[in-house]
C-alpha cells in the first residue's frame, strides 16, 4: 500500500512512536510523518507510506490550526503540563475576557518568538533538548512567526484551589510556532508565569481532524482488508496541477527540463507544480528553473518504473 494515512495521533506517544507502530501494521519500512507533535499533543498527523515518502517535504504544511489551553499561575521547564514547575505567582486578581482578547489581537501578525529549551531545534549540531537534560541552558536565536487567527474559545475560568486561572484558544499560524512557547508569552502579556496545559492540533495544511483515523480504526479496517490511503495526487491538491500530454510524460519519467507553460508563466519561482500524466497518476513535482528562464525542472520525479 502507498499513499497517505491521516492519523489522530493519541497522547502518550512521540511521532516517531507512531511511525514505528505504523511501519508494524502496514509491514513496510517506507514510513514518515509530516510534522512532529509533542508526546503530550494529540490530532491531526498525516503519514505517508511506500512512494509517498517522497512528498513528505510538500505535506508540512506552512499553515496549522490547534486548540490550547492556557494556565496561568505557574510555569514549568517544558512551557507544558508535564514539565518541573519553575515559577508559580498566585493569580489574586480578575482576569477578564475583554483583557485576554486584546493581548490576542496585539498578536496577531508577524511575531518573534523564540524555541523552546526542551525542542527539536539543533544548535551546533545538537537537539535543543539534549542539551536541556544536561541542565545546560543556551541561547537560541528567535524566529519570525506569523499568527494569522488568535480566538478565545471558552470562559476564563478561575481555580480556587490554587490560585490559578485557565481559558482556551484556537490558533491558526504559520510552520515553525510553538504553541507551549506562545502560552507563556500571553501569560507574560497578563503578567503571570503560564503554561500549556493541553494542545490538540486540528488541522494541517488541508488535512482536517474529522478526516483522522485513531490506531484502533487503523487496526480494525487492516483486519477487514478496508484500508483506504489518500492517494499521492489527491494528496497534493493544494498545489498547482499541470497534465501533459503521453509525449511529454515520457519525457518527465526521465526527468527532463519542460518548457514553462503559459498559464503558469506568473507562478514564483519557488512554487512547486504536480505533474499529471492524462490517466490521472502523479508522475512528478516540478518548479520554475534558476539558471534557464522559461523552463521547469523536476525537483522531485514520483514516477516508479514496474
Amino acid at each position: 500500500m502507498e499513499g497517505v494515512l491521516l492519523l489522530n495521533k493519541p497522547a502518550g506517544m512521540t511521532s516517531h512512536d507512531c511511525v514505528s507502530r505504523i511501519r508494524r501494521l502496514f509491514k513496510t519500512k517506507k514510513v514518515g510523518h509530516t510534522g512532529t507533535l509533542d508526546p503530550d499533543v494529540t490530532g491531526v498527523l498525516p503519514i505517508c507510506i511506500g512512494r509517498a515518502t517522497k512528498i513528505v517535504e510538500y505535506l508540512t504544511a506552512s499553515v496549522k490550526t490547534y486548540e490550547a489551553e492556557v494556565t496561568l499561575g505557574f510555569s514549568t521547564a517544558t512551557e507544558d503540563a508535564s514539565g518541573e514547575i519553575v515559577e508559580r505567582m498566585k493569580v489574586e486578581r480578575k482576569i477578564t475576557e475583554k483583557e485576554v482578547q486584546e493581548v490576542f489581537q496585539a498578536m496577531i501578525g508577524e511575531i518573534e518568538q523564540t524555541p523552546p529549551m526542551y525542542s527539536a531545534v539543533k544548535i551546533n549540531g545538537k537537539k535543543l533538548y539534549e542539551y536541556a537534560r544536561e541542565g545546560i541552558i543556551i541561547d537560541r536565536p528567535s524566529r519570525t512567526i506569523t499568527i494569522h487567527e488568535l480566538d478565545l474559545i471558552s470562559p476564563v475560568e478561575e481555580n480556587v484551589m490554587d490560585y490559578t486561572v485557565s481559558f482556551k484558544l484556537r490558533t491558526s499560524c504559520s510552520k515553525g510556532t510553538y504553541i507551549r512557547t506562545l502560552a507563556v508569552m500571553i501569560g507574560e502579556r497578563l503578567g503571570y508565569p503560564a503554561h500549556m496545559s493541553y494542545l490538540i492540533r486540528t488541522r494541517s495544511g488541508h488535512f482536517d481532524l474529522e478526516e483522522c483515523e485513531t490506531f484502533e480504526e487503523i487496526e480494525e479496517k487492516l483486519e477487514n482488508n478496508s484500508m483506504q490511503l489518500i492517494p499521492i495526487g489527491e494528496a497534493l491538491n493544494h498545489l498547482p496541477k499541470w497534465v501533459i500530454n503521453d509525449t511529454l510524460a515520457g519525457k518527465v519519467k526521465n526527468g527532463a527540463v519542460l518548457e514553462v507553460p503559459d498559464r503558469l508563466k506568473d507562478l514564483p519561482m519557488e512554487a512547486s507544480v504536480a505533474v499529471f500524466n492524462e490517466q490521472e497518476e502523479c508522475l512528478a513535482i516540478y518548479q520554475k528553473h534558476t539558471d534557464k528562464a522559461g523552463l521547469m525542472k523536476p525537483a522531485k520525479v514520483l514516477y516508479q518504473r514496474s
